[in-house]
């Protein structure tokens, strides 16, 4: 299965909505791909540059053949979307952001892809609405809390913080030569576009900063609430992942009701993205059930 995408391009996928919840009135980006019943969300991480097309690029393509609607959220405060500080949970920002987009394209229900915060997103979104949710694909995230084996905040945390409060190419280089296993595949071209998506946007560098200062916990531990979780959930993690530690998806499993774990070795904190052709054939096949 290829993992290039030759047909289904950024620009062509783009959109924009302008959402309202409460006290959110935000103009979101998106991106939608493909025309199937069913519509997989995709939600990506926390790290500066991050966007729904930067995680997911490899992932879209394969399920639009595979007849769904692929829909990718950049998170308030991440790449098009509009900047916001957030005092409270980022967690539970993103799940009524996404509910607000939903709403706004008519969309009832859906799977729901989340990678490390996009994972903490999906749960709180489940947990808002579950009725909406399909199934569920968590990765490197779904609920915070300190881990049994690894001090915390973890090493790639801290970079992540180092990178967003001084974004240079050394910081950045830094953060991402513990974020896959193998560091062979960042080329200088792929830190350069990145670097260059994140100083775009220095207002959400910012305000994630300022959110931090406001609020440290912004993505809580909601481990007491996941037996409330019904829907087939598929958990995947990294064995070396220096962001999110492993035994964070064992607390998953065992949390939730109907959940399985598959764990990548010689991965770090982007299984999609590091052993794209096997996710896309594993989440293919765990949706098709």
């Amino acid at each position: 299965m290829s993992t290039e995408n030759t047909n289904i391009t950024e620009s062509d996928t783009s959109r924009f909505v302008r959402i309202k919840d409460g006290e959110l009135d935000l103009q979101l980006h998106y991106n939608d791909a493909g025309d199937g019943e069913q519509t997989v969300v995709m939600l990506h991480g926390s790290g500066p540059g991050a966007s729904g097309w930067a995680n997911f690029n490899r992932n879209v393509e394969p399920l639009v053949k595979a007849g769904y609607r692929v829909i990718l959220m950049d998170c308030p405060g991440w790449s098009k979307s509009d900047p916001i500080v957030c005092t409270g949970s980022r967690s539970e920002l993103n799940a009524r952001a996404l509910k607000a987009l939903l709403d706004a394209i008519a969309i009832d229900k859906v799977h729901i892809i989340g990678n490390s915060m996009g994972a903490h997103s999906a749960v709180a979104f489940a947990l808002a609405n579950p009725e909406r949710v399909g199934k569920l694909v968590l990765m490197g995230g779904g609920t915070g809390g300190a881990s049994s084996f690894v001090p915390m905040p973890t090493e790639g945390i801290k970079l992540i913080g180092a990178l967003y409060r001084a974004p240079t190419i050394e910081n950045l280089k830094r953060m991402m030569s513990v974020f896959v296993y193998d560091t062979s595949s960042l080329t200088e071209e792929l830190n350069k576009a990145r670097l260059e998506n994140m100083l775009a946007r220095r207002e959400h560098l910012e305000n994630f900063v300022k959110s931090s200062e406001a609020n440290p916990k912004q993505f809580p531990d909601v481990g007491h609430r996941l037996g409330e979780i019904s829907a087939p959930t598929l958990v995947i993690w990294g064995r070396d992942d220096r962001f999110v530690p492993l035994d964070v998806g064992l607390r998953l499993i065992a949390g939730m009701q109907n959940a399985e774990l598959h764990v990548f070795s010689r991965c770090g904190h982007w299984a999609q993205w590091e052993h794209a052709d096997q996710f896309n054939a594993m989440v293919a096949d765990f949706l098709a059930r």
